[in-house]
């Protein structure tokens, strides 16, 4: 009897809880369900399997035999169902599954006839079949083809399977070929020669170690993943077998002491109670001992990945240097996840440079680190884990094995949409030899979720660092070709001023000469000239002045330039020089077509004044107004005296100047649009020269203007700052001058 009891009721607890746990860990999935109903099945089968061979009655042992035939049909049957869902689903034809399933389930029904046993005998090592029907060793036969199906179909799976699954099939389909080798031996073979032998008690005991390879599968290798549902009912199991065992004992000896001792009864209650006030104490402690225990049997990776993420976030929010994020981040990932090494591969600002950081393997390379990165950007998921790929992805597999890296987590972040890469986290194997959980790939998940974020950030803050630097250096660089081409400048408008200055000065002694002879010739020296000649000549002696006028201006540029610019004020009669200037003009305005007068009070004081640059400034207005005027226009010349002011203004019925170009009449070489077609040979020196001169002796420029009705040009000094007092007043020679 005792050998019974060990070949069927370890067998018959370890499928049993296996099968629970399995449940317990996930109930809807099918894969769980399928497996769990396998195990209640077998258990099943051999109970009832135990009960014919412990009954002593042939009829219930008949009975129960044939009850264990129909669970054992089952049991093939749900075999093959398992091959079908694990360790991945296949795609099923319901229809033809059915259709497949037909003969187990006839035969499983057909167990409760004769058709498979007709009676049994009962021998020393249990019930023996007697009278085997036609469906005995059929439902054998048929049930091993299933097996032979499931198996196949697990071989298929196993090409195609992830590492970590092609360690679960292999240690499902060794302990299932122990089970399978000593059924056929002991539940077939023996059975069909009908030899009476208590060997075939170990078929059911073979089942036992099947149950022992799927804790060992669940242990090392995930199966199932349900190592914290095993562990903690470990704990209980063992918390409470501890408590019984110590109780027994603690009974046992206080009866052996109240029996030698003879205790009273109330001294034997005192001893029960200290006893249970005493298990009472100790239960926590004993079941925290066997959590720890069975916590580093199931679980010798543990940790808190709540705990985890905390330290991660407070390591992240206390720098923005990139170094110091990864180097932190590196050594809270190895320590916790207890792996060998945990590095960083970040690409570098604005190149496709890597720079690593944290720890990193010795093996891996340059070279080798671009394959590794660029082969996992085509593998879906954001941790890759190398015992997971399957065949289709040998190259990478291949490539993490020689970088000895464990596991690989792609750093994923959008900007603007877009979906970027800035790098990858490398994870070295467990320190301990076990593989990465399900549980670290959803933690590592979220980490490289938060990583990501810290990382971008810190990589712009290093791009703008970057680029201020450069941009300095920009900068200084500009500047320095700045100062150098404005060095090249001061140059080359220093030898401008040198080259006018001297031109000028050259030109100045042949236009006085031939302003001389015309003059001579106009005046009939050489001899009486007609109005025609004389016409001609006098357009002469004009275009000669107005080169001298031209040549004094470019004169006084280059002094200005150079700081030999000087106003040498003397005394000036104003009023006398715009009337000679006037009466000099007349012709010119005549041949023009032009109306030209000149108004002036009756007196006017002497000034002090730089009477050459002043006659210019004069003859520039009037010179401009004449040019820039159509034929029957006028030009009115007003000197004006006030109480506070000396005033003199040439109005024109000119071009006028366009309102977008007048703040910029003024400057060096500039002439507005309409006056360059009608003059292109202007200079644009006359009104600047004007406004120096006028400034520099204290006075201010009039000037107003609208376009295609005319303009006024002119200029103001202050009456006590330039008249010299004591002067007589200059007599008017007339009140207007008109042509």
């Amino acid at each position: 009897m005792l050998l019974k009891v060990i070949s069927y009721i370890p067998s018959i607890i370890g499928l049993s809880i296996v099968g629970l746990f399995i449940l317990l860990n996930n109930s809807r999935k099918l894969r769980n369900q399928v497996f769990a109903a396998l195990n209640f099945l077998a258990a099943l089968w051999l109970l009832f399997l135990f009960g014919a061979d412990a009954s002593q009655s042939t009829s219930h042992s008949l009975w129960f035999l044939r009850i264990a035939l129909f669970f054992g049909a089952l049991v093939f049957l749900f075999f093959y169902y398992f091959a079908l869902v694990f360790p991945f689903d296949t795609k099923v034809n319901v229809t033809r599954q059915i259709l497949y399933s037909v003969p187990l389930v006839v035969i499983a029904l057909l167990s409760f006839t004769s058709l498979t046993v007709s009676s049994v005998s009962i021998e020393s090592y249990g019930a023996h079949p007697q009278d085997i029907g036609p469906l005995y060793n059929l439902s054998d036969g048929v049930g091993l083809l299933y097996i032979l199906a499931g198996t196949i179909m697990l071989l298929f799976k196993f090409r195609r399977s992830t590492p970590r699954e092609k360690n679960q099939i292999k240690l499902l389909l060794f302990g299932l070929s122990i089970v399978a080798a000593v059924n056929i031996v002991t539940g077939i073979v023996l059975t069909v020669l009908n030899v009476n032998t208590r060997a075939i008690l170990f078929g059911s005991f073979s089942l036992f170690i099947f149950s022992l390879f799927v804790a060992y599968a669940i242990t090392k290798h995930g199966f199932f993943d349900i190592r914290a549902v095993v562990a903690r009912s470990a704990a209980y199991l063992f918390s409470l077998g501890s408590i019984v065992a110590v109780t027994l004992l603690l009974v046992y000896l206080i009866s052996v002491i109240a029996d030698n001792y003879s205790l009273s009864k109330g001294s034997q209650q005192l001893f029960d109670a200290v006893v249970v006030v005493a298990l009472a104490i100790g239960y926590n402690p004993l079941k925290s001992f066997f959590d720890r225990a069975t916590t580093k049997i199931f679980y010798r990776d543990a940790y808190d990945s709540e705990g985890l993420l905390n330290t991660l976030n407070r390591s992240l929010v206390t720098t923005i240097d990139l170094d110091a994020i990864l180097d932190q981040s590196s050594e809270v990932i190895r320590d916790t996840l207890k792996a060998e090494f945990c590095g960083f591969v970040i690409k570098e600002t604005g190149s496709q440079a890597y720079r690593l950081a944290g720890t990193r393997p010795a093996r891996i390379d340059e070279g080798l680190l671009k394959q590794l990165t660029t082969a996992s950007e085509h593998v879906k998921g954001k941790v890759v884990i190398a015992e997971d790929l399957d065949s289709s992805k040998r190259h990478l597999s291949g490539l993490m094995h020689d970088a000895n890296v464990a596991g690989l987590v792609k750093l994923e972040g959008r900007v603007s949409g877009h979906v970027q890469h800035p790098g990858f986290i490398l994870l070295g194997q467990k320190r301990s030899g076990g593989l990465y959980s399900p549980q670290d790939i959803t933690v590592m998940g979220i980490i490289a979720d938060e990583l990501v974020i810290a990382i971008q950030n810190a990589l712009r803050f290093e791009e703008i660092q970057h680029f201020n630097i450069t941009l300095q250096e920009r900068i200084e660089e500009a500047t320095k070709q700045l100062r150098h081409a404005n060095h090249r400048l001061k140059e080359l408008d220093q030898t401008k001023d040198e080259f006018i200055s001297m031109a000028s000065h050259q030109l100045r002694t042949p236009l006085t000469t031939i302003k001389g002879y015309l003059s001579m010739v106009l005046e009939g020296d050489v001899g009486p000239v007609n109005k025609n000649e004389k016409q001609m000549i006098q357009q002469a002696f004009d275009s000669a002045e107005r080169m001298v006028f031209l040549i004094a201006d470019l004169l006084n540029v280059s002094r200005l330039q150079s700081g030999k610019f000087v106003i040498e004020n003397k005394p000036t009669d104003l009023a006398k020089m715009v009337e000679s200037e006037v009466k000099l003009l007349t012709d010119t305005a005549e041949h023009h077509k032009l109306k030209l007068t000149l108004k002036k009070p009756d007196k006017f004081p002497m000034l002090s004044l730089d009477e050459t640059k002043i006659r210019q400034v004069i003859m520039n207005f009037l010179d401009n107004a004449i040019y820039y005027t159509p034929a029957e226009g006028s030009i009115e010349v007003e000197l004006g005296l006030t109480d506070s002011a000396v005033t003199y203004t040439v109005t024109d019925t000119g071009l006028g100047v366009p309102k977008a170009e007048q703040h910029h009449l003024f400057s060096k070489f500039y002439r507005a649009g309409n006056a360059r077609k009608m003059r292109p040979d202007g200079t644009g020196l006359g009104l600047f020269m004007a406004k120096k001169v006028i400034v520099a002796q204290g006075g201010s420029i009039i000037f107003k203007s609208e376009e295609g009705k005319g303009s006024t040009f002119g200029f103001s000094f202050p009456r006590h700052k330039v008249e010299i007092k004591g002067k007589a007043p200059v007599k008017p020679a007339a009140e207007a001058v008109a042509a």
